[in-house]
């Protein structure tokens, strides 16, 4: 599965004075976006974490073309931009229902052994269940 599809709300503390979606607010979005992407995958992040795999951010960026404002039902679409190897790359597009694109962004993850803090090869069993 190289592509997903989540849902978000906009919450009315989401949004500024102007009334639209403040933009420290998209980062939450592709967290929702990227664990559901895993999710579907029959990964859980949890889990992984649990293992000693962490996944911290090192790369992020945003271009803003249409504001997102209260009420907006989100549709995310999570793609993969390549097999992982040590780090994995995601591109997202926001869209609101009226299907306008609203938002493209993209994001850089390492996988991090939890207790030596140094970067480690993506699990096997995140590129089998990505093979499958």
């Amino acid at each position: 599965m190289n592509s997903h599809i989540s849902f978000v709300k906009v919450r009315y503390a989401e949004t500024d004075q102007m009334g639209v979606v403040h933009h420290g607010n998209y980062a939450q979005y592709l967290e929702i976006a990227r664990i559901d992407w895993l999710s579907e995958l029959g990964i859980s992040y949890k889990t992984m974490e649990e293992e000693g795999i962490m996944l911290p951010v090192f790369e992020m960026s945003f271009k803003f073309k249409k504001p997102a404002v209260f009420d907006d039902n989100l549709k995310i679409e999570t793609r993969l931009k390549q097999p992982p190897n040590v780090k994995i790359e995601f591109e997202y597009l926001i869209y609101n229902e009226k299907g306008d694109l609203l938002t493209t962004a993209s994001t850089v993850l390492v996988f991090m052994d939890a207790k030596s803090k140094r970067p480690v090869r993506c699990p096997q069993y995140i590129i089998d269940k990505l093979q499958a």
